[in-house]
């Protein structure tokens, strides 16, 4: 359920110094079927930060995009029909394509915390959308698997292997294509067969290649027995994978040492102010929360600062650098963050820790 918004409290913002009707910001997210969770987390966590900001509630528009092209036409209508300035939101891209077109002709950015497709920010200088991405990129994983441990793994026997899957080839084949641009060489490549009891013979073939690295493009569950298997065999070989090492854990715990190129969990990064505020209206910060926060921040900065400089709102999103309770966030000429924010973290036998 939605969360109850503060009472209007005195502002402190210049931002509605100007018509209150000229200055409505617009939350969209899914809250119905099987995105209302995800849905709500975003809602609960960009009506947090109205709060904080202290944002009347006549100010704040709200509309459900059922993740679905349908429905991401009828919330920009509603957006527009409302009087919105600004739109922080979506998670589905099937919605928020459907709704730019429309926002786009009313003159409304759209700060989006949660849709990766590539394509959204590409086709810019086509569609001149104006949509500011605070989600990575669907390759970012990629290309931060290639950058980091290409610059790790400079004097290691490196392998590469995946499940065959379509995300397990092109994670690994992305490293591979990037290491041999630097001038490495795997010493050791294959496809596995995902979800045995067990990965004896696949172990076995590394350390007989001389292995002391591997790179998995696959799930946790098989990393995890790769990892006991090694330890079974007395291999002292380190694992790495991406993102896919975040899903739950299966019956076989993941190996102490093993590298995860991930995301950071948002509550770990976010400023002991913004939890304490989830604390107090007993919502979790977790999923989706703390990026809806954080893109409303954006929303609402952007918004005093287009006001006080005579800037349109585009021309201050385009230019300025915004602190957020994810950390600073700077769009480039396409509206992507100018920072990868995936990250290298070891597993220390209980939770991914940050390498410095």
């Amino acid at each position: 359920m939605p969360l109850p918004l503060v009472p209007f409290l005195t502002l402190s913002a210049a931002v509605f110094a100007a018509p209150v009707e000229a200055q409505t910001i617009g939350i969209v997210a899914p809250v119905t079927e099987s995105a209302e969770l995800l849905g709500n987390q975003l809602r609960n966590g960009a009506e947090i930060a109205a709060a904080e900001r202290r944002i009347a509630p006549a100010n704040l528009r709200f509309a459900d995009d059922s993740c679905s092209a349908e429905g991401g036409k009828q919330a920009a209508e509603a957006m527009v029909a409302g009087g919105v300035r600004i739109v922080a939101g979506f998670i589905c891209t099937e919605a928020i394509e459907a709704a730019l077109p429309i926002l786009d002709k009313a003159g409304i950015p759209v700060i989006t915390p949660g849709v990766r497709t590539n394509s959204l920010t590409d086709q810019r200088h086509k569609t001149g959308w104006p949509v500011y991405r605070m989600a990575p990129r669907a390759d970012g994983e990629r290309e931060a698997v290639s950058e980091i441990l290409v610059e790790q793994w400079q004097d290691k026997l490196f392998a590469i292997v995946d499940d065959g899957t379509i995300y397990g080839r092109e994670l690994v084949e992305s490293f591979r294509l990037s290491a041999e641009l630097a001038g490495l060489q795997p010493i050791f490549v294959d496809t596995y067969r995902p979800q045995l009891e067990n990965q004896i013979g696949l172990v076995a073939r590394l350390r007989r290649a001389g292995a002391s690295h591997v790179l998995v493009g696959g799930d946790r569950v098989d990393v995890a027995i790769m990892g006991r298997d090694a330890s079974e065999l007395g291999f002292d070989l380190v694992i790495a994978a991406g993102e896919t090492l975040r899903s739950a854990p299966g019956d076989v715990p993941l190996a102490a040492g093993t590298l995860m190129v991930g995301l950071p969990e948002p509550s770990d990064d976010a400023a002991e102010a913004v939890l304490e505020a989830f604390r107090e209206r007993e919502v979790l910060a977790e999923g989706y929360a703390i990026p809806g926060f954080a893109a409303l921040e954006v929303a609402v900065e952007a918004l005093i600062r287009a006001e006080t400089s005579g800037r349109t709102l585009t021309e201050v999103l385009n230019a300025d650098t915004f602190e957020t309770a994810m950390g600073p966030v700077k769009f480039d000429d396409k509206g992507d963050l100018t920072q990868n924010p995936y990250r290298l973290f070891r597993y220390d036998g209980m939770k991914f820790v940050a390498v410095e």
